[in-house]
């Protein structure tokens, strides 16, 4: 699944992402649906937010796991204790196993950060499941549902015209789209297809807690900020300091965050 995003460091993915996730994933479970005695595949595991919960809500048969990144997967290696969890390097675009042999296959913050053609990617987990079973995603609606991603676009956008277009290519991907996730469900050949809006709240401590993992150049947005040279990454930084703080002293801040998720059943059950 190559992309423009950063895999460097498992701690800062867990500060950029992992924390998030794991507030999302139950939310994420409770829609997409479990049961105990299915054998799931979880495509873009990272270092196991979902992952790691999904036993919690179920006894389930087996759970395959799959990253393209190998940093992330050895931190969800590390932590594995359960058995019935088999972790492994793959391409969400080209699954390595027969069709229908899973009852569920699930992805969360994966589509579209992640994957260049995310079509392609749903219509490998269709492919992989049993007819009756269910495929199921969800991930930040980063337009219109992020705001502590947006403030950092646009903070961005406003300083350098190169920022500028790479928010316009992120945004304005057709995925965020009106009625975009159900078209492409009905596109992989599902059925019963529902869209639902899942919301969080971020919560940080201070601005440090905020901007560090950016700086470090974690993820898409981090991705962007390691191409800054040192002034340009200390004008940004001045600048969205103060977007951060808007005129109070440093401190906690709570932003909502939204995230788009869609399920939908293989038909011929």
């Amino acid at each position: 699944m190559p992309s423009m995003f950063n895999a460097r460091d498992a701690a800062n993915y867990e500060r950029l992402m992992g924390r998030w996730s794991r507030r999302l994933a139950p939310l994420f479970i409770e829609h997409a649906g479990i049961a105990d005695g299915e054998n799931v595949i979880e495509v873009g595991c990272g270092t196991g937010s979902l992952t790691f919960t999904l036993p919690q809500k179920a006894i389930l048969a087996q759970l395959t796991a799959i990253d393209h990144s190998e940093i992330y997967l050895a931190a969800a290696k590390a932590k594995n204790r359960d058995s019935r969890i088999s972790l492994e390097q793959g391409d969400g675009c080209a699954l390595r196993f027969p069709d229908a042999c899973f009852d569920r296959a699930l992805s969360m913050l994966v589509l579209p950060s992640v994957v260049p053609q995310p079509e392609l990617m749903v219509a490998e987990m269709r492919r992989v499941t049993r007819p009756g079973g269910v495929v199921a995603a969800a991930f930040w609606d980063s337009p219109g549902g992020n705001p502590s991603q947006r403030m950092l676009w646009d903070t961005a956008a406003a300083l350098d015209e190169a920022a500028a277009d790479a928010r316009d290519r992120t945004m304005g991907r057709p995925i965020y789209a009106p009625g975009a996730l159900p078209h492409m469900w009905a596109g992989a050949g599902l059925v019963d297809i529902d869209q639902r809006s899942l919301m969080i709240r971020m919560d940080f401590p201070d601005f440090a807690d905020y901007w560090q993992p950016y700086a470090s150049g974690e993820g898409a947005l981090g991705a962007y900020v390691a191409t800054l040279g040192d002034s340009q990454r200390n004008r940004l930084e001045r600048h969205l300091r103060s977007a951060y703080l808007t005129g109070r002293p440093d401190g906690e801040r709570s932003f909502v965050a939204v995230a788009l998720s869609c399920r939908g059943v293989v038909p011929g059950a």
